[in-house]
């Protein structure tokens, strides 16, 4: 049996950890390094490092930032925010990057993702896949959620697995922030669509959150807000996991 994944998320603007509701309101919630630092330090996974701003904006992800983070991390990292090319790409890579994650530019040109995964393979490549709830299903929302785009979310998911996206950063609009749990109906969709790992995000508030989620199938559990609140910390909710009977790493 695979191991579980729990991987603390850093929403990252101007240089800063930032965490809001459905993207928006945006508070302040410490410097990336040192979180990151304290993470890696009490068991974290792996990190997801997302820029919130770099699409809206319409620049490349702070590089520096994840160089800082490459220098305190020996765990896995993935990196997300205004990828739009190859080249993108292939600088967060050089900077310490693990894999990339793409979202509103893989919307835009689907082509994107084959690109890719050609050249750094499917392993490195990863759909950051933000859906909101919609009369009969769920829609592809992109830039920070701003923008819906009438996609199918789960349509996308398993088209963007077929184009080279290795694994899909799933997270549910109308969860993000609310501490009310993640979208299981969404999760238990997409997983049963797609032949590729899974990673919940979006509403996670304790350990019995991520328990639901690997039951409905995900491979990996993303939270931000309950670590960085410090409501719980990583060895008290992998403890309360393997309780629960969920395999994961000490």
């Amino acid at each position: 049996m695979y191991m579980k994944r729990v991987i603390p998320c850093l929403d990252v603007k101007g240089g800063r950890v930032v965490k809001g509701i459905r993207f928006q309101g945006l508070r302040d919630a410490g410097d990336p390094v040192a979180l990151a630092d304290a993470y890696r330090r009490s068991g974290a996974d792996e990190l997801v490092v997302l820029d919130v701003s770099a699409t809206v904006e319409e620049r490349s992800h702070g590089l520096a930032t994840i160089r800082a983070l490459r220098e305190v991390l020996d765990i896995p990292m993935t990196v997300g925010g205004g990828v739009r090319s190859v080249e993108d790409a292939s600088a967060l890579l050089e900077a310490g990057a693990d894999k990339v994650a793409v979202n509103t530019a893989a919307v835009r040109r689907p082509a994107l993702l084959r690109e890719l995964a050609d050249r750094f393979g499917r392993q490195c490549v990863v759909l950051s896949l933000d859906a909101a709830r919609r009369p009969g299903g769920w829609q592809v929302v992109v830039r920070a959620g701003q923008e819906p785009t009438g996609t199918c979310a789960l349509a996308w998911a398993s088209r963007a697995v077929g184009l080279g996206a290795g694994e899909i950063l799933l997270t549910s609009w109308d969860q993000d922030g609310t501490g009310g749990g993640y979208d299981l109906p969404l999760l238990r969709a997409v997983t049963d669509a797609v032949p590729v790992p899974v990673v919940a995000s979006g509403g996670a508030e304790g350990p019995e959150d991520l328990a639901r989620a690997f039951a409905a199938g995900a491979s990996a559990a993303l939270a931000a807000s309950m670590f960085h609140d410090g409501r719980w910390t990583l060895p008290q909710v992998k403890a309360a996991l393997k309780g629960a009977g969920v395999q994961v790493r000490s």
